[in-house]
């Protein structure tokens, strides 16, 4: 179900709203579903707290607010994922068409548990951790981000371990400013809203460096969404 979504490119509301919470549903057979959602996803700005069966009582809240309750109730969340604030998920770093399985899908999944592997190999306590998929269909970059910064011999660790995986073609390592060239569909290219959020929202807060984007219209039909192509150092990061 994930593949006929991403083979469209990136759509992370469309893979939560078809798959994951219609996996749920299908359990539930016909019972409320309770969610966790809330102000600070794009499910809160609905404002619906009941909707098609799920109940969303955290509407009024966002992560702040949540936080400061279980800190109150002393109730301790387990680190699941790849950064210590949120639940990890490794299809989403893959931020192009997922057209080959065994091509696409695999680099960004070989690519994500290898990091975690040498982090946790090295003791290396990251704020956020992963690899972003990037490139032409044709080609796999591997962006790598980590927070902090580690040491170079991690640094060189990290890249000589994803240069060996077959199926990534090229890999970088985000330690400075970066600029991403995008091609999108139509509806979000010429629309100044959808690519402010997919910049704001749903690349930054995932990159460790500050992120800038070269836009271009996409001619592609199949592209929904939107596909990183290419990438290179933004040099006036550098520069204040």
């Amino acid at each position: 179900r994930q593949r006929s979504i991403w083979k469209h490119g990136p759509s992370c509301n469309a893979c939560t709203k078809l798959v994951k919470l219609g996996l749920i549903k299908e359990y539930a057979k016909g019972r409320i579903v309770v969610s966790g959602a809330n102000r600070s996803d794009s499910w809160g700005k609905t404002y619906l707290k009941f909707h098609q069966g799920v109940y969303t009582p955290l509407l009024e809240f966002d992560k702040k607010d949540i936080r400061e309750m279980l800190d109150h109730f002393g109730v301790q969340i387990r680190k699941i994922g790849e950064a210590r604030n949120r639940e990890g998920c490794k299809l989403k770093h893959l931020l192009k068409m997922l057209v080959k399985q065994e091509y696409h899908g695999r680099a960004v999944s070989v690519a994500n548990e290898l990091l975690l592997s040498i982090l946790d190999e090295e003791g290396f306590k990251a704020d956020l951790a992963n690899v972003k998929i990037i490139g032409p269909l044709s080609k796999n970059i591997a962006l790598v981000n980590l927070k902090p910064d580690p040491p170079d011999f991690l640094k060189n660790k990290v890249k000589e371990a994803l240069k060996k995986v077959e199926v990534i073609d090229e890999v970088f390592f985000v330690d400075t400013p970066i600029e991403l060239d995008i091609v999108a569909n139509p509806s979000i290219y010429r629309n100044e809203s959808s690519r402010e959020w997919i910049l704001k929202g749903r690349l930054q807060p995932e990159f460790s460096q500050k992120v800038v984007v070269r836009w271009r219209e996409s001619k592609n039909n199949r592209l929904r969404t939107f596909q990183v192509v290419g990438y290179r150092r933004w040099e006036n990061g550098n520069k204040g």
